[in-house]
């Protein structure tokens, strides 16, 4: 039996010491704040509730695996999952707006075709069959299984098999997704649908590889999922099933350095001066802070991935409306802004602050969120992830976008709260508030995450900010990764 020493109780953290507790090791979890469940945290005030960090689940088989495999009770049976229908609404920048049907390839092509126009089904519809042939091509190296030592393969081959496209007498493959938007889909409403997947993990379309494609295929696949009571629901079940597990955890204990013992990790300090030895130590942290925890140690270099490029950070907006819910209201609706490369260069370049976003509002028929009579709607948008950066101004244009999608929503309004990328900082650590994005391959390993593994025997990450990357499913796997290694070793393959 070892002893581990978890640093942060993110969902990935979570994961990781639920796995090697169920092992027979003797687990510690470290989390400076006072809560479990890293950006899963909930916000409540007169009878509202709502969820800060992400409110939808995708891929739900990566929790299901996890509860299977750590105790005898399922996921199902520890929360309420719900699978959201439709998937989504859109309206577009033209007025036009179409609901996509959750999990099911027909009944979204359909439905793009009664609301864009004949044709525009069966090309989303083609689109999706090459996404499937990326997810396929990628799914085991990106999500499965330890990052390959000859990770160049993942970083110069394109797995979405892009249709030639003749352009001024040259043929060409699209490379990014934009090129996919405007080449293959050819229609600027399908073109904004694809790249709001993108925009809404906070990547640029523009220089995000043609493999992001995998975005909408997994969503399309394996339908979109909302847990009864918001997502911290989730955060809850992994927490009580880390403690059924006898993992400890250390609420308020800030860890300020990682040990080192005979070239290998040995144990964590904390801020109050004591000392908890370890044979393992598992860092869930954003890299800036695992940094400082082990100074003057290389933890990266020579084989390492690229750096990753700039994150955005999440601007979002809790309302508490007076009224029910009306009926037939869609969970999620994206409005798509009327200039989106506008909106591209203020997220992303240098572009002077957009104020047309692209915003998605969550409409949750969860009456436990919300007073009688009343609702609780989320709104958000991506915005720079920069210290410092203002935002106020933007929080009246995200409620008339909003309006697009709840009419007469200002007259509704009895208060709202604004959460910035600076609240994101506080809670999670990550410098300027930026969300993790998931791996993707191509671009030249720029979406690769470091390995789970670092220069450091002994020491582990786990976490959005280590392989497979951000999200919620990318989380849970990250957690099995590292279980996987500490348990069988540097020969771990991952899940069969």
């Amino acid at each position: 039996m070892a002893r581990i020493a978890v640093i942060g109780a993110g969902m990935g953290a979570l994961a990781a010491a639920a796995r090697l507790a169920v092992a027979g090791h003797r687990v510690a979890v470290y989390e400076r704040t006072d809560t479990y469940g890293g950006a899963l945290r909930r916000f409540e005030r007169d009878g509202f509730s709502f969820d800060t960090g992400p409110a939808l689940l995708p891929l739900p088989a990566v929790y299901r695996d996890l509860f299977v495999k750590t105790g005898k009770e399922p996921l199902e049976s520890c929360v309420e999952l719900v699978q959201v229908d439709p998937s989504s609404r859109h309206v577009f920048a033209d007025g036009t707006g179409v609901s996509l049907p959750n999990a099911s390839r027909a009944g979204v092509v359909a439905a793009l075709d009664e609301g864009l126009g004949a044709g525009a089904g069966k090309r989303w519809g083609d689109f999706l069959v090459r996404a499937r042939e990326a997810w396929d091509r990628t799914r085991r190296p990106l999500l499965e299984e330890p990052l390959w030592p000859n990770w160049q393969v993942l970083a110069e081959r394109e797995p979405y098999p892009s249709v030639p496209h003749k352009r001024l007498l040259r043929t060409r493959r699209a490379g990014t997704l934009a090129e996919v938007g405007a080449w293959e889909l050819r229609d600027p409403r399908l073109a904004a649908l694809l790249e709001s997947h993108a925009l809404g993990y906070g990547l640029d379309p523009r220089v995000a590889p043609a493999s992001a494609a995998v975005l909408p295929y997994l969503e399309h696949a394996f339908g979109t999922w909302y847990v009864r009571g918001g997502l911290r629901e989730l955060a809850r079940a992994v927490y009580e099933r880390c403690r059924a597990r006898r993992v400890e955890f250390h609420f308020g204990a800030e860890v300020t350095g990682v040990l080192e013992k005979d070239g290998r990790a040995s144990g964590v300090e904390l801020a109050d001066g004591s000392v908890a030895e370890a044979d393992f130590v598992v860092a869930g942290v954003a890299p800036g802070i695992l940094d400082r925890l082990t100074p003057g140690t290389a933890l990266r270099g020579g084989s390492e991935v690229p750096p990753q490029p700039a994150s955005a950070g999440r601007l979002t907006l809790l309302l508490a409306l007076r009224g029910p819910r009306p009926a037939g209201t869609a969970h999620r609706t994206v409005v798509h802004t009327p200039d989106r490369e506008a909106e591209l260069e203020a997220l992303f370049g240098t572009g002077a602050g957009h104020r047309r976003p692209t915003v998605t509002v969550l409409r949750p028929d969860d009456p436990g969120l919300a007073p009688a009579d009343h609702e609780a709607v989320t709104v958000t948008t991506a915005v720079p992830a920069r210290p410092g950066e203002p935002h106020g101004d933007l929080v009246d244009h995200m409620i008339t976008a909003a309006e697009r999608a709840a009419p007469g929503l200002r007259d509704r309004l009895l208060w709202h709260k604004a959460r910035t990328p600076a609240d994101t900082a506080e809670e999670t650590g990550a410098e300027g508030g930026a969300v993790p994005v998931p791996a993707l391959a191509a671009a030249g390993g720029r979406l690769l995450h470091p390995s789970n593994g670092t220069r450091v025997p002994g020491l582990f990450t786990v976490g959005g900010w280590a392989h497979p990357g951000g999200g919620l499913p990318h989380a849970g796997m990250s957690g099995a990764l590292v279980a996987g290694l500490i348990v069988e070793g540097p020969e771990f393959r991952g899940s069969q």
